[in-house]
């Protein structure tokens, strides 16, 4: 089979056997068809370990990061384990391939007062009644609430939310459904999107959505409106240019483990597949805890 007819096959059993989100499988399809263009489309077969370091090698040359390396390594691991289980190709290439580990980085977290300034300033501008500035107040207060994904989040109909019970409902990685709680504050924030913000935005157009939140003309939001809006609010308040939604899923977790909060329900409501990727946030919070005792101990 040829190396471009295997890729097309291994991209369909991600999206309809594995179900995985479009965006990793549009990851997935970039690594590989980046491959693809330095191997020029081959029997499968032909593509041994040297190939693959080789075209490592090139992408280092251009200068990519170690996280793009260890997760294009990674995507290639996928795509020959798939196609040696598959019996596709004999022996995978890619199990001696080893690539630089990713450099380990803690995430950007915003401190709780900064959210709280963040999230004050968003309802004075949601209180003169603009339906964009509504909506936004209630993305925000809902990302930092309930710690969802950005995905997660313009995935949202508006029967998958119950106010009464302050609780969404939502489709998360590897389309593994799971229900989240929020609090108070974003219940009214949500309240007023509802009933104030989206009738609006929805009048915009012809087609109906069941879509919670909306864009400026009516369909569903997508990633990128979220993405710009939460760089334009949260920016200034952790000092980053480029910041992103998940941003604010950091915030919400390292805020519920420095309240007290079980390290395994947090991975509950983040829909973690592994706890291992939910101690991310334990090292976040002591390192916090660090800083603080430096400043204030006098023998620090």
């Amino acid at each position: 089979m040829r190396y471009s007819d295997s890729v097309d096959a291994f991209i369909t059993h991600l999206a309809q056997v594995r179900r995985l989100s479009p965006a990793t499988v549009r990851a997935y399809r970039a690594d590989l068809t980046d491959l693809g263009r330095t191997v020029d489309d081959p029997p499968l077969d032909d593509i041994d370990l040297e190939t693959l370091r080789e075209w490592l090698w090139r992408a280092t040359q251009r200068g990519d990061a170690r996280s793009t390396m260890a997760r294009r390594a990674a995507a290639v691991r996928a795509f020959f384990g798939w196609a040696r289980d598959a019996g596709i190709v004999a022996v995978d290439p890619s199990l001696r391939l080893v690539t630089p580990r990713r450099a380990k980085t803690l995430p950007v977290v915003a401190s709780a007062d900064g959210m709280r300034e963040l999230l004050d300033a968003q309802r004075a501008a949601a209180a003169g009644g603009d339906p964009i500035a509504l909506r936004d107040h209630a993305i925000l207060e809902m990302l930092y609430a309930a710690g969802i994904r950005v995905s997660e989040l313009c995935g949202v109909d508006v029967d998958e939310l119950d106010l009464d019970r302050r609780t969404v409902r939502v489709l998360g990685k590897g389309a593994k459904e799971r229900v989240v709680p929020f609090g108070a504050p974003a219940a009214e924030a949500l309240g007023a999107h509802l009933t104030r913000a989206r009738p609006v935005l929805q009048a915009r157009t012809e087609r109906t959505t069941p879509a919670l939140f909306l864009g400026a003309r009516g369909a569903r939001i997508g990633p990128r409106t979220v993405y710009a809006l939460v760089a334009r609010a949260l920016g200034p308040i952790v000092g980053a240019e480029h910041v992103g939604p998940h941003a604010l899923r950091h915030s919400a977790a390292t805020h519920l483990l420095d309240g007290g909060a079980d390290l395994r329900a947090v991975q509950e409501i983040l829909g973690h597949a592994s706890l291992g990727t939910t101690q991310i946030y334990t090292h976040v919070s002591a390192e916090r805890l660090t800083a603080s005792y430096r400043l204030a101990h006098p023998r620090a």
